[in-house]
């Protein structure tokens, strides 16, 4: 005989009160750990070792609960037992309601200290200077391609790379009303408008593109006039009072962008192997036939994969560029290091900028 609705929300009930006992005994167990820590000097947050329990926990799922909802729920779990060791300030481009905040809260999870930035200059600023324990920056996206001002900073921070995320971004048109009608101008970030511009030549032709400083500074300014609109996310709209006018506007479904987390070595050292990771470097080369060529054979001779290869002007006024790199693996694995080794010594310029978790 199947049970009544009450007898499974008795059993459910039950449930919690267990699951909320094994919380308990968590969060003390992690202080505990927090104690050794603080004997040994040791890093609150090891990006590695919680990349390595979500995907243990993963591989282990018995189902029915899907792989990516159990990372959430286990990295929601973690970041309440981090923030009992310490809260970790997390810088990223705000306000309230951007794509960045919402990788920071994706990496990290909710138990942090928001320190929302006004640029991603400001982010590495704030970072670099120990305003903030781990910074949140947009690297690249797969419609536009890569965020410039990020690598341009990224090659003379102090700042490294410790982890990545990405996720599918969705750009919504947000304005006081959920209508179309007499929409004047059109707020967003530079890139968000990109991505959205057969849309907006289609529905909008008429409407004024104006750039802001993030999709969630469009949404504010979108908030103080009834013919004004933004592109950005529900978060966003919900922060500022904002309805959704049309959902899903980006020109590509698949539309998705990755960010980077910096911060000091001293605040994180480079992440041990986690089975899984990343190796991102900028390299130039002497201007001269064949070189760029010559960097690629140590990769192929030590059977290294190049996930991404960008060049960028060194703006020395010669023609010449600096190539960002990633490579999968890690500086431990002896391919990689003798890889990594050879490729040095073709180079000009060589600046490793973190080996780390590899993201989804």
């Amino acid at each position: 005989m199947a049970k009544t609705l009450p007898q499974l929300r008795t059993e459910i009930d039950a449930l919690d009160q267990q699951l909320l006992a094994l919380l308990s005994q968590r969060a003390n167990l992690a202080l505990e750990v927090g104690e050794i820590k603080r004997h040994e000097g040791s890093p609150v947050f090891r990006p590695e070792r919680e990349t390595q329990v979500i995907q243990g926990l993963q591989t282990a799922n018995p189902g029915p609960l899907k792989g990516p909802h159990l990372a959430l729920i286990w990295r929601e779990i973690m970041s309440a037992c981090r923030a009992l060791e310490s809260v970790q300030r997390v810088a990223y481009l705000g306000p309230a309601g951007t794509f960045s905040e919402q990788a920071a809260l994706q990496f990290f999870g909710s138990s942090i200290e928001h320190a929302p930035c006004a640029s991603i200059d400001e982010v590495f600023r704030l970072t670099a200077a120990g305003g903030a324990a781990f910074g949140v920056v947009p690297v690249e996206n797969s419609s536009e391609g890569v965020i410039s001002r990020s690598l341009d900073l990224l090659l003379g921070s102090p700042l490294h790379i410790v982890g990545e995320t990405s996720f599918l971004v969705r750009h919504n048109l947000l304005r006081l009303q959920a209508s179309l009608a007499d929409i004047e101008v059109v707020y967003a970030h530079p890139q968000a408008l990109a991505q959205c511009q057969n849309w907006l030549n289609t529905h909008l032709p008429k409407a004024e593109r104006r750039a802001a400083a993030s999709n969630a500074e469009g949404a504010r300014l979108a908030a103080t006039q009834a013919s004004w609109a933004a592109i950005a996310s529900e978060r966003a709209g919900s922060e500022f009072g904002l309805q959704v006018a049309s959902p899903a506007i980006q020109d590509d479904a698949f539309n998705r962008t990755r960010f980077a987390v910096v911060c000091l070595p001293s605040t994180l050292s480079a992440p041990a192997p986690s089975g899984r990771d990343c190796v991102s470097l900028i390299v130039s080369v002497p201007n001269q036939p064949g070189a760029v060529h010559d960097l690629l054979v140590p990769l192929k001779q030590h059977g290294v994969s190049m996930t991404r290869f960008e060049s960028r002007p060194a703006r020395s006024g010669q023609w010449e560029y600096y190539f960002y790199i990633d490579i999968a693996g890690h500086p431990s694995q002896p391919h990689v290091a003798a890889a990594l080794a050879e490729l040095q010594g073709l180079c000009a310029f060589y600046k490793l900028l973190g080996a780390y978790p590899a993201g989804e």
